[in-house]
């Protein structure tokens, strides 16, 4: 009888990524994989630790696992991702219902360490940060027609909030050939849109080739057959180049969007961070990219009450949102994370003080979506379906503007006319419902 294996995976696309490379492991061993981890004699919890609420989410994914397997309907239980990586054997000492955790090192081990389980648990597997495995076979768990293509991991920014460089360790970039074979294998398989992800993508290539090769990189994906849409993520502000934008603006398919996390604007807070700019050199920026690229969506994303921001610094940031109007934008609370630079940093803002910037901002951001999503209205634009909406009795998929599992939908009436997932059409927009768009197809 084979064994039932069963993946949750929480986080970014990244960890998502690291999640199928590991399916695809279970898959050539010979497990059986399921999709539902409720339903599995192995249910695996690959896990996000970048902050408090991920790690929260995280546990609590663990500890209702761990109700079924002491009721007995699952056998086992691991821990793996990010959280796995960077508390170690506090997950075992914390967790005893954990029956083995598996860092990410030791990700390419996962069908033998499921086969230990038989006759050990309460065990541990780190192998080095460098050890993690970034190509081979993977179980996508994207809809068909996109996937991800995660081109390095690692970071070597100094960012003095973040978890990463501890979690992931150096910058490292896969060689370009290796990706373009990559992104030739998901094209012959059906993908229409490949997403570019890293956590720094605007570093790539400078561990490799001496220099930042991201530009190259995305020409030659654009000469992938099959391939339609190409869109790049996490893009530092202070890496993004006029060769970059030149790339985006001018090959037919890179997708007019670009996300350039930002963090702050004040210049005190961004120094504190240790992150480069101040709201001038970010306004100028954001000019010159909507200059470069004409009909560019540009997402951020923005971190308030982190420690020594002032009521000044906040009107500062919520002035420059209202000023610059980005087409997507999130905003989240500074976490503590131990181990990371800012956590011993004094005058931490109070948690009401800071849950309330938080709202301001995100309010402030829904009236601009609005005042977007206005303007939409009466315009055209290229969808890709992506399903039928059997409660809304219409079609869903997105436009260029929007990446997938992060931004809105465009919901569209075909007047009974049948389509294909995978399949682009001409919507015209019609109306919105918060960040969604509704149109009707041409």
């Amino acid at each position: 009888m084979s064994v039932r294996v069963g993946m949750v995976s929480l986080g970014c696309p990244k960890n998502q990524v690291d999640a199928e490379l590991m399916l695809g492991h279970l898959a050539d061993a010979g497990y059986d994989l399921v999709e539902d981890a409720a339903m599995a004699d192995v249910a695996i919890v690959n896990t996000c630790g970048f902050i408090e609420s991920a790690k929260s989410e995280a546990i609590e994914e663990i500890l209702e696992l761990a109700a079924l397997k002491k009721e007995g309907r699952i056998k086992a239980l691991v821990v793996t991702g990010c959280m796995a990586e960077r508390y170690r054997d506090a997950v075992l000492e914390e967790l005893p219902e954990v029956d083995a955790v598996v860092g990410i090192g030791s990700n390419h081990k996962i069908a033998e360490i499921i086969g230990r389980i038989a006759n050990e648990s309460g065990f541990a597997s780190y192998g080095e940060k460098e050890e993690l495995q970034m190509c081979g076979r993977r179980i996508r768990t994207t809809l068909p027609f996109y996937s991800y293509l995660r081109i390095a991991d690692g970071c070597n920014n100094k960012c003095a909030f973040c978890a990463i460089p501890m979690i992931r360790g150096k910058f490292r970039s896969r060689p370009m050939e290796e990706l373009v074979k990559e992104a030739e294998t998901l094209a012959s398989k059906g993908v229409k849109e490949l997403t570019v992800i890293a956590q720094d993508t605007t570093e790539y290539g400078s561990d490799l080739y001496g220099k930042r090769m991201l530009p190259e990189l995305l020409n030659q994906l654009c000469e992938v057959d099959g391939l339609k849409w190409i869109r790049v993520l996490y893009c530092y502000p202070e890496k993004i180049t006029d060769e970059l934008l030149d790339v985006i603006a001018n090959q037919p398919k890179m997708c007019k969007y670009i996300d350039m996390p930002i963090q702050h604007v004040s210049k005190h807070v961004l120094r504190d961070m240790h992150r480069p700019g101040d709201r001038q050199s970010l306004t100028d920026l954001i000019a010159h990219i909507r200059e470069k690229v004409p009909g560019v969506t540009l997402r951020t994303t923005l971190m308030t009450a982190f420690p020594g921001e002032t009521q000044e610094d906040f009107e500062e940031l919520i002035d420059f949102v209202r000023e610059v109007k980005f087409e997507r934008l999130g905003c989240f609370i500074w976490s503590a994370e131990e181990d990371t630079p800012a956590f011993d940093l004094p005058d931490r803002v109070d948690p009401a003080t800071a849950a309330q910037r938080e709202e301001s901002i995100i309010d402030e951001q829904s009236r601009i979506i609005d005042e977007w999503c206005e303007g939409m209205i009466g315009k055209q634009t290229e969808v890709m379906v992506e399903g039928f909406d059997r409660l809304a009795e219409c079609y869903h998929g997105r436009s260029q503007g929007e990446a997938p599992e992060i931004d809105g939908k465009i919901f569209f009436d075909t007047d009974g006319k049948k389509l294909v997932p995978g399949q682009f059409v001409n919507v015209e927009i019609t109306d919105f419902m918060g960040c969604d768009l509704v149109g009707r197809l041409i």
